[in-house]
């Protein structure tokens, strides 16, 4: 988990959480990432270039302007990246955990002040929703 500012957007800390997913160890074993699943704010063609550099397979849909951009110069613009719809509905998972995050009041309106706090709030809201 990385936090940021509220202001802040989500693609540019992408790479950043990939790398420290990379270092994580399950059962003695080294974690690989091998898809991302993300809604439209990561569609970049810088991002979809580095996971294409890490063998990180992208369902991720295209913006409307990227289509568009991409039709206007005619072969030039290259064929439109793979997408699975039916996998992207799997998305709906990482959704319903924000929204169960959500649920606690205290993260909803971001209480505390610091950010330790605040990711500590995280932590502990997560590791309640994973007993319950």
């Amino acid at each position: 988990m990385i936090l940021t500012p509220g202001q802040a957007g989500d693609n540019p800390q992408l790479l950043p959480l990939l790398d420290e997913i990379h270092d994580i160890e399950v059962d003695e074993q080294k974690v690989r990432v091998g898809r991302v699943l993300a809604d439209k704010a990561y569609t970049h063609p810088s991002t979809r270039q580095a996971l294409r550099t890490r063998r990180i397979k992208a369902t991720i849909p295209e913006r409307a302007d990227q289509i568009a951009r991409r039709k206007t110069r005619g072969s030039a613009g290259g064929r439109p990246p793979a997408f699975d719809p039916d996998l992207y509905k799997l998305r709906n998972v990482v959704e319903r955990c924000f929204n169960r995050l959500k649920q606690f009041r205290g993260l909803a309106t971001r209480y505390a002040k610091r950010a330790a706090y605040h990711r500590a709030e995280i932590i502990l809201a997560c590791i309640v929703l994973h007993l319950r």
